[in-house]
């Protein structure tokens, strides 16, 4: 006797619904047969001439004659209701491309060419989650040429190059919309960082930046605001970049929080003149570390501590002055002048109380997600364009975003600390957002105000 062990309640709940639906129709008896019987004769249950393609070719058929039935209003054996000329003409092969291989299906034909099966579309050519398939392969970083192979070798299903990249492309009216979406009027953080990618120009590939920009809105909550090519140097193309913000709806930033960006602290002051630009610590801590020698790494670093903890902006120029002075400072001066070099950036920083300290210390914010982007862009080597390069970008961006979603819906409802990694962005809250809102409210009273619920 076959014991069926039954799926808790919260497990129930989480559970699509074709999967209780094929457990509801397809006994264990069933499945066991079928997988003993095509063992006794050799057939194989998914590829080419599977037992799992012949199954859906069967299911196929009959919901395509279903269909037909209900388009011309009588079945297959009754006699045609009078004044109804339309009727049954036979069949036409189609070969369509299915996660379980190539499967070639008799597709029902009427008299007046009117029916259409939703089931096996006219001119469709794949079917079900195989284009889902295709698009997932994509955004991880696999280019066309490979996707085929991989289609070929695993399901043997032949699809063109033209096939595969004709359905990525049509993700492009999609990312033209995620681009352009409207946004929050007011954001009082925005993170921007960098990846570099190449992109074949003409003869030559180019090296280029890819920024993403991650906002908190006035709830603590992170979403990737765009993707942007940097094509052009400097102030025109932040000039760009924040001028599409604004076009899309922000009317305020109270912090732009990035890594000393040329031209970006002229852009934002003349869309939004109230704005500050700070420069990411860690990252300055990262560039004054690239001069010193692996020996003295720990004796640096404590030495430099005192200057992004103090005080104030008074306190950590008294340690600047006194790293300078030091037989370290000596030793690397061009370590200390990348901080003299930046202190404008680095300063306002020093204004605010622990919490937003927490919150612009870093843009870590976006460099978890950037970790995972580099790893796919590393896969691909080069692009053809800068849309594909973003195609790509936001793909791989929804990917990430699908499985942390996978990983928290594995631990909804259960007893035990959940165990999965938190949304990289587009939904996860700051860490201490409320004590860091409350200080920017005190600092910026008239401008936070008008934004809370």
């Amino acid at each position: 006797m076959t014991v069926t062990k039954k799926p808790k309640k919260d497990e129930q709940d989480l559970e699509p619904e074709a999967r209780k639906l094929g457990r509801a129709l397809f006994s264990e008896e069933f499945v066991d047969e079928m997988v003993s019987r095509s063992r006794e004769q050799g057939v194989p249950l998914t590829g080419k001439d599977g037992l799992m393609g012949e199954l859906l070719k069967a299911t196929l058929e009959r919901g395509m004659d279903v269909e037909l039935t209900d388009h011309l209003g009588y079945d297959k054996h009754e006699r045609r209701p009078e004044g109804t000329t339309n009727a049954r003409n036979g069949t036409t092969p189609k070969t369509v491309a299915t996660e379980v291989g190539d499967v070639t299906v008799d597709q029902p034909r009427d008299r007046a060419g009117s029916f259409a099966s939703a089931l096996v579309p006219k001119h469709a050519r794949q079917l079900g989650g195989l284009a889902d398939m295709i698009i997932s392969l994509y955004a991880g970083g696999m280019t066309i040429r490979a996707i085929r192979h991989h289609l070929v070798s695993t399901i043997v299903a032949d699809l063109s190059h033209d096939t595969i990249s004709n359905l990525t492309d049509a993700i492009g009216e999609e990312v033209k919309a995620w681009q352009s979406r409207p946004l929050e009027p007011f954001y009082p953080v925005i993170y921007l960082d960098a990846l570099m990618i190449n992109i074949r120009d003409g003869g030559h590939v180019s090296r280029r930046a890819a920024h993403v920009a991650v906002g908190v809105d006035i709830d603590g909550v992170k979403h990737v605001l765009g993707i942007w090519i940097q094509a052009a140097e400097g102030a025109k193309f932040w000039a760009g970049v924040c001028a599409q913000l604004a076009n899309r709806g922000v009317k305020d930033v109270l912090i732009i929080c990035c890594d000393g960006l040329s031209g970006l602290p002229e852009a934002i002051q003349a869309q939004w003149p109230h704005s500050v630009v700070q420069t990411c610590t860690v990252h300055l801590i990262r560039a004054s570390m690239r001069f010193v020698a692996y020996g003295d790494y720990k004796a640096f670093t404590k030495a430099l501590k005192p200057i992004y903890t103090a005080a104030d902006e008074a306190a950590a120029r008294a340690a600047l002055d006194e790293l300078a002075a030091s037989p370290l400072g000596a030793k690397y001066p061009a370590a200390v002048a990348t901080w003299t070099s930046a202190w404008e950036r680095f300063t306002p920083f020093l204004d605010f109380g622990p919490a937003v300290r927490r919150v612009i210390y870093t843009t870590n914010a976006i460099e978890s997600l950037n970790y995972q982007l580099r790893k796919i862009i590393k896969n691909r080597g080069q692009f053809p364009s800068d849309d594909a390069a973003i195609k790509l970008l936001w793909l791989a961006i929804r990917n990430i975003e699908d499985k942390r979603d996978r990983e928290r819906a594995k631990q909804a409802g259960r007893g035990a600390k959940r165990q999965s990694v938190p949304r990289l962005v587009e939904g996860a809250v700051v860490t201490n957002w409320k004590q860091a809102i409350n200080e920017l409210f005190l600092s910026y009273p008239d401008r936070v105000e008008p934004y809370l619920n």
